[in-house]
């Protein structure tokens, strides 16, 4: 009885070293959500699988183009906006947005909350995918329908220094 006892309790431990050498979240880049929040500008827009001309619109508010420059607040609540600068034939605007990220599998959502609306009652959004964000940049893909291929828009951010 006793020899059961300590072969039981020898597994028991060989299993929680097990579970704790091994590997937690998703391969590649983990990013964590610190990483995100803070205040960030879109400093530049490029396309992979899709050439620019094709590209007319982006979140539904006009030319990518637009978005150069703009900044962007995520706070650690959800609660966000982004800001277009305007100039141009682009117009000065702020969106208050309600932002998440799911680490698992990498990804960036947000949905515009127009004045009176609540997030939980907004059904459409934007979701992306985080290909890298160190806490000093971060680069999302939208994804986008081209062809049969894959196709992004690339959005590559920098902190905003305050």
């Amino acid at each position: 009885m006793k020899r059961i006892f300590l072969i039981a309790a020898i597994l028991c431990s060989s299993l929680m070293v097990l579970q704790s050498c091994s590997p937690k979240g998703a391969a590649g880049t983990n990013v964590r959500r610190g990483d995100i929040t803070g205040n960030w500008v879109l400093n530049d827009i490029t396309y992979e699988g899709i050439p620019q001309a094709n590209v007319r619109s982006l979140f539904d508010e006009g030319p990518a183009s637009c978005f150069k420059g703009s900044t962007w607040r995520l706070t650690n609540s959800g609660n966000g906006s982004y800001t277009l600068p305007g100039g141009g034939t682009c117009a000065a605007k702020t969106q208050t947005i309600y932002w998440s990220a799911t680490l698992g599998d990498q990804t960036f959502q947000f949905k515009k909350i127009y004045e009176g609306e609540k997030a939980k009652n907004v059904t459409s959004g934007y979701r992306m995918v985080i290909a890298s964000a160190d806490g000093n940049s971060m680069v999302i893909k939208s994804p986008v329908e081209y062809g049969s291929s894959p196709a992004y828009i690339v959005l590559n951010f920098t902190k905003a220094v305050n």
